[in-house]
């Protein structure tokens, strides 16, 4: 990569063209090490819920970046992997000649970065989540691109990585001539839940299928934690990878969680062809909720809100208080949908409810208090030596505009050992043993991919709102 950084350029030739294509891309969930011999049950649950519990702490309290100390109309889709540590990846490939990685699919954030340069460091980033071992993790090298440049200070896209119009370059502040200024965009430092990304932005090729996209901002990280692969963020802030491409609308299907090694994957589509209100064939809709504008929290205003109105548990209203339904004008309550979450998070005056009725219902299963302790999730059962098919309450979710999804079993009681099931669900406070607090600040509901897996799922940008419909996602 050129030592040498941009100089002033102008918006309109920092902001990407408008492009019509539709893009197809696989989508896979992430596995541990099958060789790994702490693959215990229930230690994945019990990491996965920790590991929700801290991603919901870091969107309902988000900080969004810190500026490190520093002087043609096709359709296109792509792979979706799924992961065992609780992620959904796709391949993209930057750079010329093109470099191909993987990414975590991410719809709470809004920036696209990769790890980068042979230097790259990644500490506790093994798939296990035992091991505290490093791993050798793919990485950029911007030296071998020749459409690599960073992002230079007075470029508009540097306000996008920081989240502010104030300029964050002292050097063009104080330079006599700040329009031949050549001080870098400072580094970036993201914060992800437990994990954390520092590095540099570049501006940079995207290669999609047989279509080039010039100039694409994105993050070249030199340092990592807790972060087995890259972010393509799919939120709606203006570095995102929908925001870049200008799509009209994305979706995807989930494949099933089997915590498995399985290499099957689903599909990602990136669609920026469709310009009417026609609807998808089959989906029902909700439209998406306004974001609340808080000072201080603009993160909030990167996530995808819905308008959940009821829950039900065996037809059963739970009874939950309404301002938690709705985000305030201070930004708390309200639900999002975030695909970059394991299990789903409800606040505690959601989740109590919601547990009781659960409990009062379920009559024929004793409670597997042991297991709740191990894994962090309760209400468990001991569905064990029934000789019959375990039955458990339905879980319906109501929303804004007549749409309601009755989950499948499989994607809110998760099976564990000898024949425990546990609700996939967590919440703030004293869970399970553990003493996580999140707090109720920010969304008071958090829709995690757990819960959406054989779901197909349509962000409609155009018309703001969200499709969905039951599908196995093979």
């Amino acid at each position: 990569m050129s030592s040498r950084v941009l100089c002033f350029v102008s918006l309109l030739l920092c902001i990407f063209p408008a492009i019509a294509f539709a893009l197809h891309l696989p989508l896979t969930l992430t596995h541990f090490d099958a060789n790994d011999p702490s693959r215990d049950p229930y230690q994945i649950l019990s990491y996965l819920a920790s590991s929700s519990l801290a991603r919901a702490h870091h969107l309902k309290n988000p900080q969004i970046t810190a500026t490190a100390t520093s002087d043609a109309t096709t359709t296109t889709t792509t792979p979706l992997f799924s992961h065992s540590y609780g992620g959904y990846s796709i391949s993209l490939s930057f750079g010329t000649p093109p470099q191909i990685l993987p990414f975590v699919m991410d719809t709470g954030s809004d920036f696209v970065w990769f790890p980068c340069t042979h230097r790259y460091v990644c500490k506790n980033c093994s798939f296990s989540p035992s091991s505290d071992q490093n791993v050798t993790i793919p990485s950029f090298i911007p030296k071998l691109s020749s459409s690599s440049r960073l992002v230079g200070c007075r470029n508009p896209k540097c306000s996008w990585v920081h989240h502010t119009n104030k300029t964050q370059c002292d050097e063009c502040r104080n330079s006599f001539t700040p329009q031949n200024c050549t001080q870098a965009c400072p580094p970036y430092f993201l914060l992800y839940g437990p994990g954390t990304t520092a590095g540099v932005a570049l501006s940079e090729t995207l290669n999609l299928g047989d279509r080039t996209v010039s100039n694409f901002l994105v993050g070249c990280s030199i340092f990592s934690s807790r972060q087995p692969a890259g972010i393509a963020g799919f939120g709606r802030g203006l570095p995102s990878l929908p925001t870049q491409l200008k799509l009209h609308k994305f979706s995807y299907c989930l494949i099933s969680r089997r915590f498995d090694d399985s290499p099957s994957s689903s599909t990602l589509i990136l669609d920026s062809t469709s310009d009417m209100d026609r609807k998808t064939n089959g989906l029902i809709y909700t439209p998406f909720i306004k974001n609340p504008i808080v000072r201080g929290k603009e993160a909030f205003q990167v996530y995808y809100y819905v308008g959940l109105r009821k829950i039900t548990v065996g037809g059963r209203r739970v009874k939950v208080p309404r301002k938690f339904l709705s985000p305030g004008k201070n930004g708390d309550g309200g639900t999002i949908v975030d695909s970059g979450s394991t299990f789903t998070f409800m606040a505690h005056e959601i989740f109590e409810p919601l547990a009781v009725e659960f409990v009062k219902q379920v009559k024929n299963y004793s409670r597997a208090r042991d297991v709740e302790v191990l894994t962090g999730l309760r209400p468990c059962f001991d569905v064990k030596d029934m000789g019959k098919p375990v039955e458990l309450p339905e879980l319906r979710l109501h929303f804004k505009g007549g749409a309601e999804i009755a989950l499948p079993l499989e994607n809110y009681f998760a099976v564990v050992g000898e024949g425990v099931a546990c609700l996939t669900v967590v919440t703030d406070g004293d869970v399970g043993g553990g003493k996580a607090v999140v707090g109720h600040s920010g969304p008071a509901v958090v829709l995690g991919s757990f819960q959406m897996q054989n779901y197909y799922v349509e962000y409609d940008l155009r018309n703001q709102r969200l499709g969905l419909k039951p599908q196995l996602c093979i």
